[in-house]
């Protein structure tokens, strides 16, 4: 550890050809990812450093998604856009993996890129991924509407459960006592959540919770006009539903028309995100603010602020808010005035 580690010494270590040793430090594609683990790994141990670590040519921010059709993905792409314009960057976007972490392939051409930084659109990252970021010196930060990055990963998220709440207390203060939840899947932090949110304000209303009302969909449209088909079948329909998405929300709104249901005076709905769309519907829908775009401007600040005091493991979590437009009312009631109300 005391003395200056020669990559010789490195290749013999691992096993490995001084020639293999090279490729893994200019991030050479034709290595097993095995072998590179096991270079990556002695090097870090050994302390060497890199001596190209000096930022690369053409600064870029590099935005990675598992998908890029959703509504509220273009507002994240304004917010890096924003503050990268600021510090006269680019923005290159990427669509990689699945909702819980990037391709395996991906890593391989972020460091032929190499940008300033990176923000990911995932719930983690894979150990070697992590490890390899940062042996090339290559900041990251995850934006995780999720809610459940690994402890040592930089993240901005949001107060779920408190948009949860205030949703469901939103409808009980009206009355309602028959609720539905439509939240999101069921293995991600965010949509437990708010299901946990609207178990408390339930509990705190003193009314019980039915469990034929409480769904799992995927926050998309579909996804909720089927469960709010499904709800609103029978004669013991729910008076008001809590979509997780603005998104499912406007599915329920769709199932309550074909079942000639009215919004607000026989259902009330209440969504999730506020995006655009939402204060677009008909009726315009009450929703719980989600500050996507704030959530994007913070985390591409932090990849501009590498170096700051505890960085490595820092969570940002910025509030909610309810924000009331004409989707809600008591009751058999007519539409709530429009105005907001802090989560």
């Amino acid at each position: 550890m005391g003395a200056r580690v020669t990559l010789a010494e490195v290749a013999k270590e691992a096993g490995v050809s001084a020639p293999t040793v090279s490729k893994v430090l200019n991030g050479r594609s034709d290595v097993s990812s095995t072998t590179r683990a096991r270079v990556e790994r002695l090097l870090e141990v050994h302390g060497y450093r890199r001596r190209n670590a000096s930022p690369p040519r053409s600064p870029l921010v590099e935005l990675v998604f598992h998908e890029l059709d959703s509504v509220w993905a273009m507002e994240l792409v304004r917010g890096v856009e924003d503050v990268a314009k600021a510090n006269r960057t680019e923005v290159v976007l990427t669509r990689s993996g699945t909702r819980h972490a990037p391709a395996p392939d991906w890593i391989e051409g972020v460091l032929r890129r190499r940008p300033l930084g990176v923000v990911l659109v995932f719930s983690s990252l894979p150990a070697e991924v992590k490890q390899r970021l940062r042996s090339w010196n290559i900041p990251f930060v995850i934006v995780d509407p999720a809610g459940d990055p690994d402890p040592d990963v930089p993240s901005v998220g949001s107060a779920n459960w408190a948009g949860g709440l205030a949703a469901t207390r939103h409808l009980t203060d009206h009355g309602h006592e028959r609720v539905a939840i439509i939240t999101g899947f069921e293995d991600m932090l965010c949509s437990l959540a708010r299901l946990d949110g609207y178990r408390s304000a339930m509990t705190m209303a003193g009314l019980p919770i039915d469990p034929a009302l409480v769904r799992y969909g995927d926050y998309s449209v579909e996804s909720g006009f089927e469960h709010g088909m499904d709800l609103l079948a029978g004669p013991g329909r729910p008076t008001a539903v809590f979509a997780g998405s603005d998104l499912q929300a406007l599915g329920v709104l769709e199932a309550a028309r074909v079942r000639g249901l009215r919004v607000p005076q026989d259902l009330s709905v209440v969504g999730y995100d506020d995006v655009p769309l939402a204060q677009w519907s008909s009726p315009p829908l009450t929703t719980v603010h989600q500050p996507l775009r704030h959530m994007a401007e913070e985390a591409t600040r932090m990849l501009f602020r590498p170096d700051e005091p505890g960085r490595a493991g820092r969570r940002i979590e910025l509030a909610t808010h309810l924000v009331v437009r004409q989707s809600t009312a008591p009751p058999g009631g007519s539409a709530a005035a429009p105005g907001g109300a802090d989560a």
